[in-house]
Parts: structure tokens; sequence; C-alpha cells
């Protein structure tokens, strides 16, 4: 599994101590650069693994995307095909990519089909990594159809959870505010949320998450991407007062800034291919929450990536 040290990587291996049938290996760019096609090339052999879970991205929030645009497209799709390539000359007998929910057109019917991919540009603020992460589904395509190789795309929406990346630099909303509220809930200042709070999201605990790749790792063999994630839709608002009440945290001091970019307003996703395959029942937003923020609070700051 690459991106092991990133927050479903750290997910997998709570899962993975309980699963006795199967060696499960978790590395990171420390191990081995991804961007790099004969160091992934030389790792992937010296595993030999039956199995590849691609997980490693490069990723952030706004701030990121808006910063480093075109290291953000290169960097994502020299680790795809180097990835791609290894699992070819391995003779890996899975390989599993994942995509973002992001890279779907904001004009998109809702919920989002997983046809509409291709059906216009992304947004504006994560162009770049969205179309890193749109090149995934028809590189699936072809090297399923050239090389016969058993590679599949699976299309989560937020993932948060124990272990997700809390640093001002590149963490995403959620663990953001998770952070911002927390080290600032014994003031008395206003805690500023970035746009109006009306904007809707869909965040999937990431327990769940890493069940749900498992779960297609050994059921799912198509060729069509899928998308995998919950479909419990919270507005901004909604969330950062939940953060808030779990924090004790007086909600009056929650100042929404209209004045800086709110995003896509709605993107939610319709996972019912995924669902009526597997019958996975999600855990809400709510509990996913608590267990986070109960974490977070008992390993801040030793334990947790600032």
């Amino acid at each position: 599994m690459t991106g092991g040290s990133g927050v479903l990587g750290t997910a997998l291996k709570v899962l993975a101590t309980s699963i006795k049938d199967r060696e499960f290996i978790f590395f990171t760019s420390e191990e081995c650069d991804l961007t790099n096609f004969q160091n992934t090339v030389n790792f992937v052999k010296l595993v030999s693994p039956d199995a590849i879970l691609h997980l490693a991205a490069l990723s952030g929030g706004v701030e990121l995307s808006t910063n480093f645009p075109a290291t953000l497209l290169r960097d994502n799709i020299l680790m795809t095909f180097n990835i791609l390539e290894a699992a070819r000359l391995t003779n890996c007998a899975k390989t599993l990519l994942t995509l973002s929910s992001g890279m779907y057109p904001p004009e998109a019917p809702l919920p989002i089909n997983e046809r509409t991919i291709h059906s216009g540009p992304p947004h504006f603020s994560n162009y770049s990594y969205s179309h890193a992460k749109r090149i995934m589904e028809p590189a699936i395509r072809a090297y399923r159809t050239e090389y016969e190789m058993n590679v599949i795309g699976l299309v989560p929406n937020g993932i948060f959870g124990e272990g997700d990346d809390f640093r001002h630099q590149s963490s995403t909303m959620l663990p953001a505010l998770i952070r911002r509220f927390f080290e600032n809930k014994n003031s008395a200042e206003l805690i500023s949320v970035w746009g109006d709070g009306t904007p809707l999201r869909e965040y999937t605990y990431s327990i769940d998450m890493a069940q749900c790749f498992l779960w297609c790792l050994d059921n799912y063999h198509e060729s069509s991407i899928l998308n995998v994630g919950t479909n419990e839709e919270h507005t901004i608002k909604g969330i950062s007062f939940m953060i808030a009440d779990f924090l004790n945290i007086d909600r009056s001091r929650i100042l929404f800034d209209p004045t800086k970019p709110r995003g896509v307003y709605q993107k939610s996703m319709d996972n019912s291919t995924f669902c009526e395959l597997s019958n996975f029942q999600y855990s809400t937003l709510a509990e996913g929450l608590r267990k986070t923020i109960d974490w977070f609070q008992d390993n801040y700051p030793n334990k947790v990536r600032l």
C-alpha cells in the first residue's frame, strides 16, 4: 500500500492487525519516491506483491492547489503511471487506483454519477489535481485493454479520521477546522471559517473508507470507476457547529467570512452501485467526528501531524 502515513493508510493499518490471512506492506515517500520510475519499479520488484493499493497522492487544501498547480499535476501523474508500469512489469495480479470526488465537473447533475467524469472541466480552484486524478480513468481502460491487467479505480469523497494531516499548509477543510477550533477553544476571540457556511459537503470516516477499499479489492473487478464514499451531506456551517459542540465552544464565536472562497457549492456523489453490490453501512459523521476529535485531543501535540 502506497501512502502508508496518510489518513486512509493509517486506517488500513488498524484493520490489517485483525486480518490474519494477509501480509500488508505499507510504505511512504521516505522508503520510495514514487515520482521516480526506476525507484518505483525496483521497490515493487523487491516486495513482489499480489496486489497494489495506490493511496499516495500529493494533495491539500485550496492554498496548496493555488500555489503549486504544476507540482500537483506533475507529481500525481508521475506516481500513477510509475505504479501502473511497475505493476505491469512485475505481473501484479490486482492494482487499485484512488481517484477523487473533486475531479467531477461542478455542473454535473446531482448526485454525481461515475459516467460524468469527463463531461466538463473541473472546478478552477483545484483544476491541476483534478486532471491528475481524471487521467486515471482512461489509464485504467488502456492498461486493461492492452495488457489485460486487473486494474480498478475507486472514487472517495472527503476522508477524515485519526492520523489525519492537520498541518496549516496542507490540511483539507475538516482537519483544519478541528485544529483551529481546538487551539482557540480557551480564548474569547472569534474563530474564522472561510466562506458563508452554506456549501454542502460529504465526509467519510477513514475506517469506513478502508473497509470499502478492502471489499473492492476482493470483490470488484470491473473497468468502470466506482464511487465509494458516504452520501450523508452537511453544510460547512453544520459541520463547524458539530465540531464546536464536541469541543464545548460557543457557536456564537464562529465567524463565517464570505469574502473568502467557498469552493463548489455542492458535489454529492451517487454511491448506489457500490452500496447495491456491497450492502455497506457507513458510520454517521457525528460518530466519526467524535472519535477523531477524541484522538486529536489525546495525542496533541506530540503524535499529531502539525
